[in-house]
Formats: C-alpha cells, structure tokens, sequence
C-alpha cells in the first residue's frame, strides 16, 4: 500500500498485510511476540529526517536518526541511533569506539545485514542481523528517551515505542548490546 500523503490517524496496532513488505509485517509479528505496544503513523516515503516534520507532528516527538556505518576496510559495520536534529560529526564517534575512518555504509550491505534499503534504516532491522555483524551504537539522549521512533524496515511507516521495550526486550531478544555514546554534535540548523 503506497500512499502519497500523511495519514494523521495514530494507529495502535498493526496494519492488515494488503499491500505490506513481508520484512514490513514481519516487524508486527516480532514486536506481538515479545508483548511490545507501539503507536503507527503511515505517510509517504520518507528518505531523511528533514522530510519527517508532518509526520513527528501526530507521534508527538522527534524521529531518531539511524545511521548505518562501516570502518575504512568494511569488516565492521554499526548501527548509530541518535536525536534527528543532531549532527554526526565522524571524529567524535570513531574516537568513542576506537575505530578509524568511518564511512557510511553501502546499500548492498545494509540490505544483507538489516534487510532495509537506504532510507529505511532502523534498530528494528537488527532482528534480520542473526550473525551479529552490526555493532549497535546509542546516543545517550536517546537511550534515557521514554520512546524512540523509528521505521518498521520499510520508509512509509513510522512506530512510537518506548525505548525500554526496545532496551529490554527487543535488543536481548536479537542478542544485540547497544554500546551508549555521548554525541556532542551540534543540531542541524532549522
């Protein structure tokens, strides 16, 4: 189901399959099994936190910004989940994980990885990570957030979650331990 526009409906469940991504309801299906409440917006397709203003109208907050990175020889890839108003400054990262030359990622490994595609990023993306080859990174602000918003692995939906469910039950469930950082990137000009 592709739509155009912003629906400002505030769902609280998951949509019927008409038209969905599998990897789309495969996302409801994990976040069911492990008792995960979530509020859903549907909206056009979305590439970038600057297109989400209409959408973080009706969640009521900001959309998180997700990253998906690789070190300078591609052995290791990570996963940066921060405020979308701030700045990625690439030093201040590499500096607090101790790798050099970050780069972002390219699309064939994020689509091997996290089974999304450019645009579509997300820490829900990590259930589809099952040899553990992303390195989740967490800004600070966003882990101490009463909830994240992010994409179910698909750009044309949008959850509200609280990020203790995604802390304790979603990340053990995929066996991913989120490494928290402490971003000092400035925010992006209005």
């Amino acid at each position: 189901m592709m739509i155009n526009y912003v629906d400002k409906t505030l769902y609280k469940t998951r949509p019927s399959g008409d038209g969905r991504l599998k990897k789309e309801m495969e996302t409801y299906d994990i976040l069911e099994k492990l008792d995960i409440p979530f509020q859903r917006v549907d909206h056009y397709p979305v590439a970038t936190t600057e297109d989400c203003a209409e959408i973080e109208a009706v969640l009521g907050m900001e959309i998180c910004k997700n990253l998906f990175l690789r070190n300078g020889s591609k052995t290791e890839f990570f996963l940066l989940v921060l405020p979308g108003g701030k700045k990625f400054v690439t030093r201040d990262v590499s500096r607090q994980i101790g790798s050099s030359r970050l780069s972002f990622g390219e699309a064939d490994y994020m689509e091997e990885f996290l089974n999304v595609t450019p645009g579509s990023a997300s820490i829900l993306g990590l259930m589809y990570d099952k040899v553990h080859k992303i390195n989740l990174l967490v800004d600070r602000e966003i882990a101490e957030s009463e909830y994240i918003c992010c994409h179910p692995c698909i750009n044309t939906s949008t959850l509200k979650i609280k990020t203790a469910d995604i802390l304790e039950k979603f990340l053990p469930y995929t066996g991913h331990k989120p490494t928290i950082l402490e971003i000092f990137g400035a925010p992006n000009p209005v």
